[in-house]
């Protein structure tokens, strides 16, 4: 970057300076100074203060909104025109990135320089209010956006973690079931071959089916009893002389197989011992990968039925809701991030809260956020407690964490828009103030929080009617 001498001829095409005869813009002038710049350059970052108003004389500026490792276009600058204003009146730090798409040449005037100039002309001030609301609503409106994919991405993951453990057992059961399947059709083929006559087959059906009824009404053992009772079967089937013994042993041993059931089986098939107890086996084992496939199923059904609440997809836009379905929803989209901790959910719920007319997918919006920033307060461990209690005619939920607790200046500011304490482009910092205007706004409600190391409560109230 290199000083120069900047002229009333660099800044006369810009619009903010329309409404100004030439010795109202000399001010400007003798307060400006010129800057040149090559193409990549970053002229304002988010989450600094600002150098100043910015007065681009040639070039394009690329504004970029930040999201954790990436930047994302949100528009473009080309001269002449101005841009920082509104940080620089405001105070505020910067909410989005500045870079210099092409090399550009600008004006900048110092931040104090550039609010006395600005209150010193009218004409310059209306028309940086004129601005401010536009801008303001896009960059909100953008990041609302990014807010709801936020949202929806939460969603996604925590789906996507708790769908894999069920969804991988399902398919590992079915390849299971494949094998004892092809086992048990193969059987009679093997009885036949070894001259297995009919009464003989069916005193082996009658043990089969002893064994099914024997390993339904027994209980399990614990680790060591299993272990020896799967070694001590496996003793008694390789002196049978089984090829492999080691693969049905586990089935068997888990049914209570004893010596007599085994010399039963041995004496009515002979030569088709091995199969006859391969049968059994991939009997008993078809029964337990059933039911391993249905408790899987069960369990993504279940995933769905929580995804469907979660977002509500078959309720209107407001509707009588139970508050509590929304509260379980939003808890099992979000077990993925507590599965790998020592964080504990307590559950304090009044059931006999009335439904409440309410929009079911922005509550769990709000849960989502009140939720998600209590687990990243707690880190690897703590307590989340979610009480529900009805006050008079409102429905109240508090979501508490026995966490560090956020400070009495941090209490202040937490639900301002664009206020975040995570790293930038970690978070929006539009999260809690979402959450607010869904629960003001929206539903008439109220949202706060009370704070003090150990003890952090974000408490929702719902009117009732």
């Amino acid at each position: 970057m290199s000083p120069a001498e900047v002229t009333r001829a660099h800044l006369r095409p810009i619009d903010l300076f329309d409404d100004l005869d030439d010795d109202q813009l000399d001010d400007w002038v003798a307060a400006a100074r010129e800057l040149r710049v090559p193409a990549g350059t970053v002229l304002a970052e988010e989450g600094t203060t600002p150098l100043g108003l910015l007065l681009l004389l040639d070039g394009i500026v690329q504004t970029l909104l930040l999201d954790a490792d990436r930047a994302e276009p949100a528009g473009r600058h080309r001269a002449p025109t101005w841009m920082g204003a509104i940080s620089v009146l405001t105070g505020e730090e910067i909410k989005v990135r500045l870079r210099a798409d092409t090399a550009c040449r600008l004006a900048i005037i110092d931040p104090t320089e550039a609010r006395r100039l600005v209150f010193a002309h009218q004409a310059v001030h209306e028309r940086v209010m004129a601005q401010v609301a536009p801008v303001i609503r896009r960059v909100a409106d953008n990041e609302a956006h990014r807010e709801r994919l936020a949202s929806l991405g939460t969603m996604a993951a925590g789906l996507a973690h708790e769908l894999n453990n069920p969804a991988a057992a399902a398919r590992r059961s079915a390849a299971e079931m494949a094998e004892v399947i092809e086992v048990i059709s193969a059987t009679m083929a093997r009885f036949v071959d070894s001259g297995v006559e009919r009464e003989e087959a069916a005193k082996l059906v009658a043990l089969q089916q002893q064994a099914v009824a024997h390993s339904a009404s027994c209980t399990a053992l614990d680790a060591l009893d299993a272990a020896d009772a799967e070694d001590a079967l496996l003793d008694r089937l390789e002196a049978l002389g089984i090829d492999e013994p080691w693969r049905i042993a586990e089935p068997l041993s888990a049914a209570r197989i004893d010596q007599a059931w085994l010399e039963q089986v041995a004496t009515l098939a002979g030569p088709a011992t091995g199969a006859a107890l391969r049968w059994v086996a991939a009997t008993l084992t078809a029964g337990r990968l059933a039911t391993e496939l249905q408790d899987a199923t069960q369990r993504i059904s279940g995933l769905v039925s929580a995804v469907k609440s979660y977002a509500y997809m078959d309720a209107g836009e407001m509707a009588e809701l139970d508050l509590h379905e929304g509260l379980e929803s939003t808890l099992v989209i979000l077990g993925h991030k507590l599965k790998h901790t020592a964080i504990e959910v307590v559950r304090d719920y009044d059931r006999s809260l009335p439904r409440v007319t309410v929009s079911g997918a922005e509550l769990n919006q709000v849960w989502t956020n009140l939720l998600d920033n209590a687990i990243d307060a707690l880190g690897e461990r703590g307590t989340i407690t979610v009480t529900t209690r009805r006050d008079g005619d409102c429905a109240e939920i508090a979501i508490g964490d026995d966490g560090p607790g956020i400070s009495e200046e941090l209490t202040r500011r937490i639900f301002d828009p664009f206020f975040t304490t995570k790293e930038i482009g970690s978070g929006t910092g539009l999260g809690l103030a979402t959450a607010r205007r869904i629960v003001v706004d929206r539903h008439n409600g109220s949202l706060s929080v009370q704070s003090a190391p150990g003890a952090t409560t974000f408490l929702v109230r719902l009117p009732l009617r």
